[in-house]
């Protein structure tokens, strides 16, 4: 039977450890570097003699509260099963030691960074930029006294042709109210990032656990992206030069590495500002990108990665979505 003190705990502080940290095999590829810019409050490991066998990060400090409870976040997950119970167990313990009444994961410090894990797979294979965990990863929470706060999904679009009927009279009240969409600018990458961050530090702020990104960080994780966009397909919607909404779509560049045609488009990212929040203009940016994706020979589109009351689900479920995953973000409270 595992237990903390089947394991050697280890406080990863030094660069050799952060090297044995890595060396594990995550959803998503982690680099010494990374880890020392996560800006977490802790690292641990655990060790079988010198194997290291389970990791997490911990982040307490910056994190917002949910329903008036202090939040802990488990993050940078990875572990053999038999070790799962004890890697959260010690997580769980510093959390409450650090004054947290909830701990939440698996999360990387924030909403802009991995988390949840696939709790129901279907048939369709993995998709460009898609976190892929085990399948067996959430019993390890489920059976450690965790359980469900959020759930999230990604639906398949097969017919990029459908359209809202209401698109044609939303395009020409945007059109006489002054709102224009036009296509990024790859040759200007960087300021285009920097306008579409005004629209993202402003329109996420509600979401569950938001915590703000610098416009560093967030220009230095899109800029990774840029031999894979397809200009056309990234829209921002626009009034007197500022932007207020953009869409972010991406190939699904994971066909061609399986030797099929790319003909599935990503819906990675909608947003608006508040103030035009429940107008249509996502809706309207989601019919324009339908177009330009149809003339390019894209046939499908993933509508990636939503909350389940996210205005996203209802633009996707219009365009007559099915559900193809399932992702769950689990929390357990620390207090009783």
């Amino acid at each position: 039977m595992s237990s903390v003190m089947a394991y050697r705990m280890v406080r990863v502080e030094h660069a050799a450890a952060r090297e044995h940290f890595c060396s594990l095999i995550g959803p998503v590829p982690l680099h010494p570097e990374m880890l020392a810019a996560s800006d977490a409050d802790q690292h641990w490991m655990l060790l079988e003699g010198s194997t290291p066998v389970a990791r997490c990060s911990l982040w307490w400090r910056a994190v917002p509260d949910y329903q008036g409870q202090r939040v802990g976040l488990i993050g940078h997950y990875a572990t053999e099963h038999r070790a799962a119970g004890a890697l959260l167990t010690l997580a769980c313990a510093q959390l409450r030691m650090a004054g947290c009444a909830l701990a939440v994961g698996p999360m990387d410090g924030s909403t802009f960074h991995h988390y949840r894990l696939v709790t129901e797979r279907g048939a369709e294979p993995p998709f460009f930029l898609e976190p892929d965990t085990p399948d067996g990863w959430p019993a390890h929470f489920t059976t450690n006294g965790f359980e469900p706060l959020a759930h999230y999904y990604s639906s398949l679009q097969t017919n990029l042709e459908h359209q809202e009927t209401r698109v044609p009279a939303l395009a020409e009240n945007f059109a006489a109210a002054g709102v224009h969409i036009r296509s990024l600018n790859l040759e200007a990458f960087d300021d285009e990032l920097h306008r579409i961050y005004t629209v993202v530090a402003t329109s996420f702020t509600n979401n569950l656990l938001a915590a703000p990104i610098s416009e560093q960080e967030f220009i230095a994780q899109y800029r990774r992206l840029l031999p894979c966009v397809e200009p056309r397909l990234v829209l921002l919607a626009e009034h007197d030069d500022k932007p207020v909404g953009f869409l972010f779509t991406i190939p699904d560049w994971l066909q061609a590495r399986r030797g099929q045609p790319v003909d599935t488009l990503i819906v990675k990212t909608l947003a608006v500002l508040p103030e035009y929040a429940g107008q249509g203009l996502g809706s309207l940016l989601s019919a324009r990108c339908q177009e330009i994706a149809s003339e390019l020979g894209f046939t499908r589109a993933i509508h990636a990665l939503m909350h389940e009351s996210n205005i996203s689900r209802r633009i996707s479920d219009a365009y007559e979505g099915r559900i193809i995953r399932r992702y769950t973000l689990f929390a357990r409270n620390l207090v009783n």
